[in-house]
């Protein structure tokens, strides 16, 4: 979408000198949506890709008859270890800064190097009821329902995890289930690999496992984790770390531990990308082995790896069209399309991605183009749609 941004502010943190960015990408309706993250080398290149990938993601999940209508995106990222005792005041620190843009246009939520506890402790230092306090006034039952629904969901658990930890991963799950579909591949003959055991990661692996797919290497910071009988994920899951690490302690015998540096090497069918951003690139991109790549996190695949990955046949399905779920969950629930319960966002997830992933491929076989091309077309023309509904551009 090759234009500027609506908005990019530049922050600095005077006790710490970390640097904080805020990019909007597009107003909707005058508001927008997006995460903010937390890591070492943050860009203001890279939350700007993630703003843009916003756009794209809530325009793609665009149904008219749905209550929830998209916003525009937008992302924010502070350059600072998460990991860092003074990481919560810096995040503090930031959206006090902010304040004014979340107040009003931008509605915010966890992402890399961020927790939704975190978040939420810091709004109310801030004085703001709810991250999402840009979003309530378009919510048509009012705020407080919304924001009971939202709270009612998070109580949710879903067999041991939380349901905001669960969807997420379910919804990443489920595009590779709708890839494999269209290709006419069966689940049970399938192998894949993991890279990220959070949140994300960890709900990925263990619903591509129930689907009867064998999970050989999960991936953490540490190294790999490699066991060509299948992962036992129930179990890692059981005794995983806070931060999404592996307890290496209480691995089965068989498993095999492999430096980090190997993770792209290990023969699998499908590879899902659920850590950092910019993880394949033009010098590593060769190494990958799968013929599907799902782009469980943002801007994972460069644009000249993914080039490179499509010339030798490598499927790739991009980040706003795999990794949606949490995003439109949040939606979804606050406006009222699905209840704070798990068989409806379950539902709704998988049946909102089948019908886009079937959207995307039909389009690719028509055309000829990639799966990222497919649904960045799809998305512009749901976000012109919308924009002429709502009046942001004359019919």
């Amino acid at each position: 979408m090759g234009r500027p941004p609506h908005l990019h502010v530049t922050w600095t943190d005077e006790p710490t000198g970390a640097t904080g960015y805020l990019v909007i990408d597009r107003l909707l309706r005058g508001a927008s949506s997006g995460g903010l993250r937390m890591r070492p080398g943050c860009t203001l290149a890279e939350v700007a890709d993630l703003a843009r990938a916003m756009t794209l993601k809530e325009a793609l999940v665009y149904r008219p008859e749905d209550r929830y209508t998209p916003f525009g995106g937008a992302k924010g990222g502070i350059d600072f270890d998460p990991a860092h005792p003074e990481a919560p005041a810096v995040l503090e620190r930031f959206l006090r800064a902010v304040r004014p843009l979340v107040e009003t246009y931008w509605s915010v939520g966890e992402d890399l190097g961020t927790r939704q506890e975190d978040i939420d402790r810091a709004f109310d230092s801030i004085g703001l009821r709810s991250c999402v306090h840009a979003a309530l006034p378009f919510v048509e039952d009012g705020a407080e329902a919304g924001l009971t629904r939202i709270s009612e969901a998070f109580a949710v658990e879903v067999d041991g995890l939380g349901l905001g930890d669960t969807v997420g991963g379910y919804g990443v799950a489920q595009s590779v289930l709708s890839v494999l579909a269209e290709h006419q591949e069966l689940p049970a003959e399938q192998t894949a690999v993991v890279q990220g055991f959070g949140s994300m990661g960890g709900a990925t692996a263990r619903y591509l496992s129930r689907a009867g797919i064998r999970v050989v290497a999960v991936v953490d910071r540490d190294g790999v984790v490699l066991d060509e009988r299948g992962i036992d994920v129930e179990r890692l899951l059981a005794d995983r770390s806070p931060a999404g690490l592996v307890n290496r302690a209480t691995l089965p015998p068989g498993a095999t531990l492999l430096p980090v540096g190997d993770w792209l090497t290990v023969e699998a069918d499908v590879l899902v990308t659920a850590a950092a951003s910019y993880a394949v690139d033009e010098t590593n991109c060769a190494e990958v082995r799968a013929r599907y790549l799902v782009e469980g996190a943002n801007v994972s695949v460069l644009p000249a790896a993914e080039a490179a990955l499509a010339a030798r046949g490598v499927v790739v399905v991009p980040d706003f069209a795999a990794n949606f779920a949490a995003n439109s969950w949040w939606w979804w629930t606050l406006f009222g399309d699905i209840g704070p319960h798990a068989d409806e966002a379950l539902t709704k997830i998988e049946k909102t991605m089948r019908d886009i992933t079937a959207e995307i491929f039909q389009r690719v076989r028509a055309t000829g183009v990639t799966p990222r091309q497919a649904a960045t077309a799809i998305s512009e023309e749901k976000l012109r749609r919308a924009r002429i509904r709502y009046g942001d551009l004359p019919s």
